[in-house]
């Protein structure tokens, strides 16, 4: 009886665990260009310590050079491969919101930075990215890659 017991609570906490990632942005993304709608990339992003980073794991776009570097780029990323490029830092969950926030986010061809703030949507199947420069922001919508 001991042992049926044990076991429950042992699933129900993984079934918690499941759940919670689901609503989170931590996992495997494809992008999605905001303006042309061709998937570019897949970022990976990962919990260190409560603090969300991202990288660029693979990239997708036809005829994209894999060796391509961050020639725009004026931090310490400027002329580092894309590939393997932690383009996502310092995002923290909101006290009290379904969102993280805090931190920024790089667009690697353009070389500029962004504040972010990372919403997932549809039950975790697809996670809103919105960078804000000034007043003035760029929305993409990323889809859980497999």
């Amino acid at each position: 009886m001991k042992n049926i017991l044990r076991t429950m609570a042992l699933a129900s906490i993984g079934f918690l665990a499941l759940a919670a990632q689901a609503n989170s942005p931590v996992g495997r993304w494809h992008t999605i260009d905001d303006k042309t709608g061709e998937t570019k990339s897949v970022v990976t992003i990962e919990d260190a310590g409560g603090v969300l980073r991202g990288k660029v794991s693979q990239i997708l776009r036809k005829g994209a050079d894999p060796a391509a570097k961050c020639d725009k780029c004026a931090d310490d990323r400027k002329d580092q491969t894309i590939l393997g490029m932690e383009i996502i830092r310092g995002v923290k969950k909101s006290a009290g919101n379904e969102y993280w926030e805090g931190g920024e986010i790089l667009d690697p061809e353009e070389g500029k930075l962004y504040r972010v703030r990372l919403t997932p949507v549809e039950g975790g199947a697809k996670l809103q990215v919105r960078g804000f420069l000034g007043p003035f922001w760029r929305n993409q919508l990323w889809v859980k890659a497999p």
